[in-house]
């Protein structure tokens, strides 16, 4: 329930109103460093990504519905599959996870009233935008990458791939990742320094704790693809030789620089997922998580140790039988952390009183996946089956299940969770329901059947096949699923944008949930909180002795900061209250210093490198007065 404003408080909260309020109109969305509002931005910009992956997706499935397709063209197939993962990896999972309900939802959780650094936060918003229509522009000029997402040397070199294909790959991703580090520390500093007086590490939310081990690695893992991207441009347009072995180079640099990144990637994908599943499960089976410290440092340990596991996206390479011993076995070590988190899910979901509404089905579905994922992972683990089924479909099923199934399903079962939060008003149920069993079975239906055409032999990225090989029935199957898939997934939208304009209100609290973000009112209000939560348990909104004590606070007008545009901090391990610190508000310069950014890297591309040296120096110039105004350090 949330906190009732009585009149003795009114004028304390219309003062809070006008200091914090946005401006309007187009400029407000501009100039703007309301978390919220840049989640919004983040979710509707990685949506529109995800409509984007799945045409290409939808075009992969239409080209393989039977042998030997004329749907795309060898060039068209290979930009097409390749912007495919690409935008799923980098456009839609990993901005809809950490910028979209990151965004939205920690600041709430945790009782601060914005992100640490709120000029920040828009900025890594605009300079996502900018990289993700800096790589589609590419593919609108027909020039779009085309090596596949992981963009193996020697065909990624000018020798293979002479055009900018490759280049709209190198400088788009080094670009989108400025975007994700500046993310990432805002959530460190955010969860450790911005928490509710109480809020100690033992009792802070999963949710938050999935999402610190999230920016973790993100900080740990982005700077070798980073790396690894700049020394390939080096290659192809200024003629170095990192990859090239008949000067010393050495292709396998690539492949372990980017897997070093490319496994943690996997984790920074889902993570996020566990995070949803342990805010849904206790809301929707009236109980506390079981394990919840087990689970919270299986989520960190998941991210430590997936930096240990690279080496096992290349057992065909030729490494040493030890070396790649190693690896299969911290790659069975993973399962250990995961398995714990699993167990305590169903174990919460069996012991206590489930009410099976459309968030949890979600969440069950993703559960599935998982294990089905899970299992595969435990086979290509082991290193003669992995050289059988290297480069098969049984690879693309066991990823698919792993970063689909089991990544996305909670990303929409988090909408439908967190969507009269955000509107204030309540979705279909039967709809939801029935968009959920249409996404299951298309899910599985797609993925599934792969696994029988890897061990049928058929390779992976290729863009037709001949007749006769046994795999036109799979083939026609999983396309029949991308189809029952996409109409489940269109089902959701639909839903959703009709309880936009006609679902009934829902109130500050429809579900019962235990986190802090259903103490405020949906949607919440600019400033958050008129009075700073209390916090004395890892269930704050469970705890109604704490809730009715912030009532009583804010008609005393106890706990209202000075009348401000200011958070509380507090210290890192016992969030005792620290400090007050003045928040940054709205500001033009973020979108002015993504623009610059842009330019930069267009240059980049084009090979205009004075010009682009001439933009570092505008976006040099604007920072000067980004930082020269009054709060502008945020």
């Amino acid at each position: 329930m949330a906190t009732t404003i009585t009149p003795r408080a009114r004028p304390r909260v219309q003062r809070l109103e006008q200091i914090w309020a946005e401006r309007q109109g187009l400029l407000g969305w501009l100039t703007t460093t309301d978390h919220k509002r840049i989640g919004i931005m983040y979710f509707f910009t990685s949506l529109v990504m995800f409509g984007a992956g799945g045409v290409e997706a939808l075009l992969i499935r239409t080209q393989l519905i039977g042998p030997n397709g004329h749907v795309l063209s060898p060039q068209a197939y290979d930009e097409v599959f390749t912007m495919h993962g690409i935008t799923m990896i980098f456009l839609f999972v990993i901005p809809m996870t950490t910028g979209a309900f990151g965004n939205y939802l920690i600041p709430l959780m945790i009782g601060s009233r914005d992100m640490a650094f709120p000029r920040m936060n828009a900025l890594s918003y605009w300079v996502y935008l900018g990289s993700a229509i800096f790589m589609y522009v590419g593919l609108a000029g027909g020039h779009a990458p085309n090596s596949g997402w992981f963009d193996y040397v020697p065909l990624a070199s000018k020798a293979y791939d002479p055009g900018n294909n490759i280049d709209f790959y190198g400088w788009g991703l080094i670009f989108n990742g400025i975007s994700s580090t500046a993310a990432a520390i805002n959530f460190i500093v955010t969860i450790f320094k911005l928490r509710a007086p109480g809020m100690s590490l033992n009792r802070m939310p999963l949710f938050c704790f999935a999402f610190l081990a999230v920016s973790f690695s993100l900080l740990f893992a982005l700077p070798s693809l980073s790396m690894a991207t700049l020394f390939l441009e080096l290659d192809r347009n200024l003629g170095f030789h990192f990859y090239d072995a008949a000067h010393g180079g050495d292709p396998l640099l690539w492949q372990n620089l980017f897997w070093i990144f490319g496994h943690p990637e996997v984790y920074i994908i889902i993570l996020p997922a566990f995070g949803i599943a342990t805010a849904i499960i206790p809301t929707f089976t009236e109980r506390k998580m079981v394990f919840f410290p087990l689970v919270a440092l299986a989520e960190l340990l998941v991210a430590f140790l997936g930096f240990g596991v690279w080496v096992h996206h290349m057992f065909v390479v030729g490494f040493a039988t030890l070396t790649t011993v190693y690896f299969a076995a911290a790659s069975l070590i993973i399962v250990i952390p995961s398995a714990i988190q699993l167990f305590a899910w169903i174990t919460t979901i069996a012991t206590g009183k489930p009410r099976f509404q459309t968030p949890l089905l979600w969440i069950i579905g993703f559960i599935v996946f998982f294990m089905i994922g899970g299992l595969s992972g435990v086979t290509v683990a082991a290193i003669p089956f992995d050289q059988q089924v290297e480069d098969s479909y049984y690879i693309v099923a066991h990823f698919h299940f792993v970063i689909f199934g089991a990544a996305v399903f909670p990303i929409l079962g988090g909408m439908y969770f967190w969507f009269p939060k955000l509107t204030g008003r309540m979705y279909n149920e039967p709809a939801g329901k029935l968009s959920f069993w249409m996404t299951f079975v298309g899910t599985f239906v797609t993925f599934f059947p792969m696994h029988f055409l890897g061990l049928l032999g058929m390779p992976r990225r290729v863009y037709t096949y001949p007749s006769g090989m046994g795999w036109t029935f799979w083939n026609l199957l999983e396309s029949c699923g991308a189809y029952l898939l996409t109409a489940g997934l269109l089902l959701i939208f639909g839903n959703l944008l009709y309880s936009y304009f006609r679902g009934p209100e829902a109130g500050s609290d429809p579900f019962g949930g235990d986190t802090l973000e259903w103490s405020t009112t949906s949607p919440p209000p600019a400033y958050n909180y008129a009075v700073i939560p209390t916090v004395s348990s890892p269930y704050p909104m469970w705890d109604k002795r704490d809730r009715e004590l912030d009532t009583r606070r804010l008609e005393r007008g106890e706990g209202v900061l000075p009348l401000g545009h200011e958070t509380p901090a507090s210290t890192v391990e016992d969030a005792e209250w620290d400090e007050i610190l003045s928040m940054p508000s709205h500001s033009i310069w973020p979108p002015v210093s993504a623009l610059m950014l842009t330019g930069i890297f267009a240059m980049l591309l084009l090979r205009h490198y004075w010009i682009a040296v001439g933009f570092g120096a505008l976006g040099g110039l604007a920072l000067i007065v980004w930082h020269g105004k009054e709060y502008g350090s945020g």
